[in-house]
């Protein structure tokens, strides 16, 4: 892409309203569709359309100026509901646990962060953690509230994230991924079985299982590919170094499973095993090791390493 495609993309972005960054939060968007009859008042409609958010939560968030209108009016309670609209609200929650692990900045330039992940740190806001986050720790340290994950990892997963910092190229590093042009390479600490070869492929259908947050594998055609190999062990557990050329949910921890080597202290492989959220003890033995791509702006080729390090029990 041009300079003067870029350019353009950035203007036509920067002509709408952008609602602040409050504390590192960004408002989320919702459009307001026509409905017969219509609601009286926008309040009412939020706490229908969000029957999960208390009534008073929305009260205190129009009594707090958290909900603007699309052309960036503060909105209060009686503000009438336009339908074919959009508003913006803000999310925050009023007690949130402490996730007491730092992430790292490895790499920085004009379009993209690469950050270095801890375990039990969730990437972008959801369910009961919003400032406990690494988006929004980021953004609050950064001032930059175009920050976007460009991939995943799982809260219990440590390890590298690519974070793209430009709306107008985001896309650009986006379809990077989609097209499987990043090569990344894990490590995971699970039992050693001496009866078992390496270097080994694991190649198999995974499919949503029960609990729906979990995956499983099923019969059928291929859609997840796992390169894997040992890298050191002892006489009770392995270092294993897996190379994955797809990317579905639970890849690895399903894959590495399935040989009957369940990742250490892995939550919900073989079994889930509900933990107090606030029981930090036991990480997921899981760690997003590498990163490689050419940058498809740049043009540079990029090597990153994780400064975090799995180590074999005793």
């Amino acid at each position: 892409m041009t300079d003067l495609k870029l350019n353009s993309i950035k203007n036509q972005i920067s002509e709408k309203f952008a609602p602040p960054m409050i504390e590192g939060v960004t408002a989320s968007q919702i459009f307001l569709p026509k409905i017969s009859p219509p609601p009286q008042h926008l309040y009412a409609y939020l706490c229908q359309q969000f029957p999960h958010i208390h009534a008073d939560e929305w009260q205190q968030r129009f009594h707090s100026g958290l909900i603007y209108s699309a052309t960036g009016e503060v909105l209060s309670m009686d503000a009438p509901y336009i339908a074919n609209s959009h508003v913006f609200y803000y999310r925050f929650l009023a007690h949130e646990i402490h996730v007491p692990f730092q992430h790292h900045i490895l790499f920085e330039n004009e379009h993209i962060l690469v950050v270095d992940k801890p375990h039990f740190l969730t990437i972008s806001p959801t369910g009961q953690y919003v400032q406990e986050t690494l988006l929004v720790r980021l953004k609050k340290q950064t001032n930059n509230p175009h920050l976007t994950p460009i991939h995943r990892l799982d809260r219990e997963t440590a390890g590298l994230v690519l974070f793209s910092k430009d709306v107008a190229s985001r896309g650009i590093y986006q379809q990077m991924f989609a097209e499987r042009q990043v090569q990344k390479i894990y490590h995971a600490i699970a039992p050693y079985d001496s009866q078992q070869t390496f270097p080994k492929k694991v190649a198999v259908r995974m499919e949503k299982g029960e609990p729906f947050y979990t995956m499983k594998i099923v019969t059928g055609a291929m859609n997840s590919e796992t390169d894997m190999t040992i890298l050191q062990h002892n006489t009770l557990w392995a270092k294993y170094e897996l190379k994955p050329t797809t990317g579905k949910q639970h890849q690895l921890r399903v894959h590495l499973n399935s040989l009957h080597l369940p990742i250490l202290h892995d939550p919900f492989y073989p079994m889930v095993q509900h933990k107090a959220d606030d029981d930090f003890s036991q990480p997921l033995q899981l760690l997003a090791k590498e990163l490689y791509f050419n940058d498809p702006i740049t043009q540079q080729n990029f090597h990153f390493i994780s400064h975090f390090e799995l180590q074999l029990p005793d």
